[in-house]
């Protein structure tokens, strides 16, 4: 069975920085493209980040280009979300979503595998 498991939120000054993981087991993540998202408290989910099956191709929302960076290690079957410059305002849930993709390119649509999400609070 697919299944996705975030780690690594937690609370953390401005400024600051954090690693979330992403691990996928049940599948071999090498044909997938992974997105990450969030959802702040009475907003509405969005993408944040997203990178493809390959690897080669990532995508970034403005509000986190330059702080935020999406890797994989497809060994290790999971998938990084480095987050620097940390703001308040970053401050979400955040999951990551699979879905098969055999492209280089990656978007923030159609996910149909989700994971529970890690909370990330942003304060000083």
């Amino acid at each position: 069975q697919l299944q996705l498991v975030e780690s690594g939120g937690g609370l953390v000054q401005p400024g600051g920085s954090l690693r979330l993981s992403c691990a996928a087991s049940g599948f071999n993540l090498d044909y997938y493209a992974i997105g990450w998202f969030r959802q702040a408290p009475g907003k509405e989910r969005e993408g944040v980040s997203c990178i493809s099956s390959s690897g080669s191709r990532t995508n970034y929302v403005d509000f986190v280009k330059g702080r935020f960076t999406i890797s994989r290690d497809n060994a290790k079957n999971t998938v990084y979300l480095q987050m620097n410059s940390l703001k308040p305002e970053d401050t979400a849930d955040y999951y990551c979503a699979a879905k098969k993709s055999y492209g280089t390119s990656c978007s923030f649509l159609n996910y149909p595998s989700w994971g529970q999400g890690t909370q990330v609070t942003v304060s000083s």
